[in-house]
């Protein structure tokens, strides 16, 4: 349900949309919806978006915001994240209340993945 004022929605450019949708179909369970060539949509994954055709990407070394992903096993997903196509650029590390790791998915957008324990 929507909600008046709250988030509810996200985009992101992907330089090659195939990689990104198969990426997130296979370590995260996504389905997805095209809307035409350059553009394809995701939902109820906690919040609902899409992935729009850009050599853009983005990163938070330029001021893109971090989505950060909740796992139970860390360690799994990371596996899964490198086993796909993505791309470790912060490697497990602990912060107070637990550990999270940074990676880029195939179009270069970069996630969080975080959990209480490692």
């Amino acid at each position: 349900m929507n909600q008046h004022e709250k988030l509810n929605y996200v985009e992101f450019g992907a330089k090659d949309l195939n990689s990104t949708k198969h990426f997130f179909s296979v370590v995260f369970g996504w389905d997805f919806i095209d809307y035409g060539p350059e553009y394809t949509a995701f939902s109820n994954q906690g919040l609902d978006g899409g992935f729009y055709q850009s050599d853009a990407c983005s990163q938070t070394e330029s001021g893109g915001a971090l989505l950060v992903f909740y796992s139970a096993d860390i360690k799994a997903t990371l596996d899964k994240v490198q086993n796909n196509g993505g791309m470790i650029v912060r490697p497990i590390f602990e912060f107070p209340g637990g550990c999270r790791f940074h990676f880029l998915e195939p179009s270069g957008n970069e996630f969080a993945v975080w959990s209480e324990t490692s």
